[in-house]
């Protein structure tokens, strides 16, 4: 793990990937901007991606600029908007939406005939839309002054990992090259040509769209400058939706090393022991303990979740049912490996939240592990599994094959760090910003750096 300093280095301007290897893309400069040259430039364009290029055209087709990087800078009070933006990619949430944002508008070409639209912009300005884009604006002033601290905290921290990682792969394989064995976890060092993407691989980032109100603009003002830190150092602060009643260790999600103040955590005042064994998970998993993320309360759900993640009605516990086949063709799919008639899913290694980390897949042609977390819930389904938190219930018919896998499971998301739900329920029943944080990050303090 890579933490940077805790010195005071300015407010940076970052560079947020709205979306990345398009071939023609459409939007509206609302107000001025200028292109190369200084070229002034405004309304509805349309970029497309050409030999190496990108073409840059107004709404009559007359072409402004032609390079494998544009760079459209904004005016006091320019907007622009992209149409046809992907949020929730390849979650059960994903859909288009037409976005709006302030800053700068850059377009740069990939090798691949693609290129990728970025905006950049000023930090403070950037957290605004993701708090009001990963938590409702309209949750607790307490809980969103939380998630300024947070989200500017990860970022940063993040800029410092990257630049320490230039060059590696975006995965990280943990196999050794024994036969069998599929262990990957993903991080933020893939942004090659921005910052950090607007989507859930990094946080996301809705542009002036989701800004709904100005509470989450006083949150980043009351808070500005302000980071999480342990030892002197910008915290790599990681967030999920809902641990499922305990947050679980950095190395079930990432690499094998321990993080001090990302270590498991119970989400409750009350102590839970961590899940030791396959009767711990099925316990715990078949349980409802108490948490602070265990709430059906629409009207706090509704103050705190965007109306997407509302749509999400059960994340404490929840339960998928697969026909054996449907799971046959799903994995296939998804692993890129045939292994005949499912037999078994084995989990192998769990985190104390019960997220399982390594799992044996069984096939009449071929047996596999595959880990870590999210490598798991990307093989199970379409789209993502809620967590890895699971257990398995197998049916058979009168032959004795397997023909329905049933998967318990608990909380949504990798579980590590803060849990959104959790901390913003904390938030509703009067806890302090400061008091959140130091729940969730064992030995952290808050600093100011600029």
């Amino acid at each position: 793990m890579v933490a940077s300093s805790a010195k005071s280095t300015g407010e940076p301007v970052i560079t947020v990937g709205i979306m990345d290897r398009q071939q023609d893309v459409e939007g509206c400069l609302n107000g001025p901007y200028l292109g190369p040259e200084r070229i002034p430039l405004s309304g509805p364009f349309r970029a497309q991606a050409d030999g190496g290029a990108i073409v840059f055209s107004d709404s009559g087709g007359r072409r402004a600029a032609s390079s494998p990087s544009i760079d459209l800078s904004s005016g006091p009070i320019s907007t622009f908007t992209l149409s046809g933006v992907t949020i929730g990619n390849q979650f059960h949430w994903e859909r288009r939406e037409d976005q709006s944002f302030r800053g700068d508008l850059v377009l740069r070409a990939r090798d691949d005939g693609t290129f990728a639209v970025i905006n950049r912009i000023p930090l403070e300005e950037y957290l605004a839309s993701v708090i009001s884009s990963e938590m409702s604006s309209a949750a607790p002033p307490e809980f969103l002054k939380v998630h300024a601290m947070l989200s500017r905290s990860w970022l940063l921290a993040a800029l410092a990992r990257k630049r320490e990682a230039q060059g590696r792969h975006p995965f990280h394989p943990g196999d050794g090259g024994q036969e069998g064995l599929s262990m990957r976890w993903y991080d933020r060092e893939d942004h090659d040509l921005f910052d950090g993407c607007a989507d859930d691989h990094c946080q996301r980032y809705q542009g002036i769209t989701k800004i709904g109100s100005v509470r989450a603009k006083e949150a980043v003002r009351q808070t500005r400058g302000l980071v999480i830190t342990y030892l002197g150092e910008i915290c790599d602060a990681r967030y999920s939706k809902a641990c499922g009643g305990i947050t679980e260790d950095f190395g079930t999600a990432w690499g094998d090393v321990v993080v001090p103040y990302l270590t498991s955590r119970a989400d409750s005042p009350l102590r839970h022991s961590p899940v030791g064994s396959e009767d711990d998970a099925r316990q715990w998993i078949l349980s409802r303990p108490s948490a602070y993320c265990n709430t059906e309360d629409r009207d706090v759900l509704e103050s705190i979740l965007p109306d997407f993640d509302r749509e999400t009605k059960a994340f404490f516990r929840w339960k998928v049912a697969y026909e054996r086949q449907d799971l046959e063709r799903i994995v296939r799919k998804r692993s890129g490996i045939d292994f005949g008639t499912l037999e078994a899913l084995i989990p192998l290694r769990r985190g104390p939240s019960g997220r399982i980390w390594q799992l044996r897949i069984v096939g009449s042609r071929k047996t596999a592990i595959v880990g870590k977390e999210l490598e798991i819930r990307r093989w199970l389904s379409e789209t993502h599994l809620y967590s890895s938190a699971f257990v398995v219930e197998t049916e058979r018919g009168a032959a004795g094959a397997v023909s329905r896998f049933t998967l318990h499971g608990a909380g949504w998301g990798h579980g590590v760090g803060l849990c959104q739900i959790g901390a913003a329920v904390m938030a509703t029943k009067g806890f302090s910003a400061e008091q959140i944080l130091g729940h969730y990050f064992a030995g952290t303090g808050i600093e100011k750096i600029y």
